[in-house]
């Protein structure tokens, strides 16, 4: 694809950031990273029906955008030039633009109740459906087999589809489709759907999962079991779902998951993908930072970057090219899956978690076939879960079904260390009587009592202390961990990281009784306590962190040096 041109200056390519229409991406000036081969491999490994599970923002939804725009009737073949599928040239003479395709997505259905869920279903279908409408007017249809069609687009007086189809209609409407598709055009039907098990996970969070189930079950097996108007299908989704629970009865069908290595290379960035990304942007020095950000993922054979997150990040660096990497995936996802997982969790798993966080690997056994009503049934299908959807990835395969899980970039242990504050915070919170002793403890100068108290809570948590992780960053732990207890009086005024002084301190307290607290925390490297507490204190003093404090008005300061490693603590106090 050329480089457009303005006043005779060649513009680099826009990146899509949020852009999953490939033929806008191919027509707009946009980056596209080559994933056609995925084309000539699913022709050549070919199943009727074929399901793709991949963790959220890896390529899915542009992935069968793709495949739309390369089998379907009238394609741009020019949205191919130059592209790897080109240079199969009798496959596409064959395949390209032969075939009516369905295409639709069920990411938006989304309801607190089932008739909500129903009818969104119908939404989209009959939306699809209209796209054919000039079934109605086929002369390769009878009048029965039109008004079955009129019956998937009933619309009212505003040319609006009608909600108004009844679940038998609904539950064959796919079935319907592929057939008068198949007799208008006298060739079989291609069927896309992404997004499958999203009404899943939505119905069963608002708890219509049974009725919902029974409605999916009834719309796949009817149009995916012995149809002999469809060529192939392609589902998309996050999860894998039991096949006795919605995919019954289906002998022709391949499923490929994030431990298979059919199709590895095609969800997601490789290595030399991001290379020649960065090597056109300008920004090679950002590698380093990336694959540790970014990258870890193991799909199959192949080790992958989540596509999400590096476009964003290079999308940043070309507004701000020394800006740091951060959590784009974060704000795609609610992160429930590691709340519940740290709410099951017992001490073992803590500890299991521990040495995930710390960079070392888990041996468990995967379940890649669950239903929604058992992921949180046992902490064990949890693991699974969290395997499937991206926050855990596999560092090879122990025996049989079990896998070393490990956590696979910065990115996902930034996560997993935001999510344990919070839990913790949460927990903390539920005592409230010993976390008014604890802060009384600190105004009153009394660091043994606090040194006693924040150790015990430490032994509570879960531990940061990954080797590989810079000294800051341990500190940045223990200083949240601080946050979190220090919260809880709403009379306080409790700052992180202020400016005060010549510097900026960790932690500055205001009290509604106008006593002030420092606190600057460090991390006592080799367990090191007495000499972490007199950096703290020294630093505390020379770069007068009590300076803000005492502008404000507060009568009385007390200063704490505060030590940690691993689940142990030293607390030195100063006084003024």
């Amino acid at each position: 694809m050329i480089n457009k041109e303005e006043k005779g200056t060649v513009l680099p390519l826009k990146l899509p950031v949020g852009i999953e229409n490939f033929e806008e991406i191919r027509t707009k000036g946009f980056y596209y990273v080559d994933k056609t081969g995925l084309i000539k491999e699913l022709l050549h490994n070919w199943g009727k029906v074929n399901l793709f599970t991949r963790p959220r923002r890896f390529g899915k939804t542009l992935n069968m955008n793709m495949l739309k725009a390369f089998f379907e009737y009238k394609t741009d073949r020019s949205l191919f030039d130059g592209l790897e599928i080109a240079e199969e040239t009798e496959l596409c003479r064959e395949y390209m633009g032969k075939y009516p395709v369905i295409s639709i997505s069920l990411k938006d259905i989304d309801s607190r109740e089932f008739e909500g869920a129903r009818a969104a279903m119908y939404s989209v279908i009959g939306n699809e459906a209209l796209k054919f409408w000039f079934l109605t007017e086929s002369d390769r249809l009878n009048e029965g087999e039109k008004a079955q069609f009129s019956q998937l687009i009933k619309s009212d007086s505003g040319g609006r589809l009608k909600f108004d189809m009844s679940e038998e209609i609904l539950r064959d409407s796919l079935l319907t489709l592929t057939q008068l598709l198949y007799k208008h055009y006298g060739q079989k039907v291609i069927l896309l759907i992404d997004e499958y098990d999203v009404p899943l996970d939505k119905a069963h969070r608002a708890g219509y999962y049974e009725e919902m189930v029974g409605l999916v079950r009834n719309l796949f097996s009817r149009v995916l079991k012995g149809n002999d108007c469809l060529q192939f299908a392609v589902l998309t989704g996050c999860l894998r779902i039991a096949k006795e629970s919605i995919f019954t009865g289906l002998n022709n069908f391949k499923a490929y998951s994030v431990v298979h290595a059919w199709f590895d290379e095609y969800f997601g960035f490789s290595d030399d993908e991001v290379k020649a990304m960065l090597k056109y942007y300008g920004f090679d020095n950002a590698y380093a930072a990336i694959k540790e950000w970014y990258n870890g993922y193991r799909i199959g054979n192949a080790d992958i970057y989540c596509p999400w997150d590096v476009i964003n990040y290079i999308d940043l660096l070309r507004a701000e090219p020394a800006a740091a990497p951060k959590a784009f995936w974060i704000n795609t996802s609610s992160n429930d899956i590691i709340r519940k997982f740290l709410r099951m969790a017992k001490q073992s798993t803590r500890r299991e978690i521990e040495r995930l966080i710390n960079g070392e690997s888990i041996a468990k056994k995967v379940k890649e076939e669950l239903t929604y009503r058992d992921l949180y049934k046992s902490i064990e299908n949890v693991w699974s879960v969290m395997l499937t959807t991206g926050y855990l990835t596999n560092r090879g395969k122990a025996e049989g079904n079990t896998y070393l899980l490990a956590i696979p970039n910065q990115e996902i242990r930034q996560i997993f260390v935001e999510q344990i504050q919070e839990w913790f915070q949460e927990e903390t919170q539920k005592d409230q009587m010993k976390l008014d002793t604890f802060c009384e403890a600190l105004v009153s100068g009394n660091a043994e009592a606090v040194e006693r108290q924040f150790t015990a809570y430490l032994k509570k948590t879960i531990s940061i202390r990954d080797t590989a992780v810079r000294k800051e960053k341990k500190e940045n732990f223990y200083h949240g961990i601080l946050l979190g207890l220090l919260s809880s009086r709403e009379n306080w005024d409790v700052s992180s990281n202020a400016e005060s002084g010549t510097g900026y301190s960790d932690i500055l307290v205001e009290t509604e009784d106008e006593i002030g607290i420092v606190i600057e925390v460090k991390y006592a490297e080799g367990g090191d306590f007495d000499a972490g507490c007199r950096t703290a204190l020294k630093q505390i003093q020379d770069k007068d962190y009590a300076a803000g404090l005492v502008e404000d008005g507060m009568e009385k300061i007390v200063k704490y040096g505060i030590a940690c490693y691993k689940k142990n603590c030293r607390v030195v106090y100063a006084k003024g």
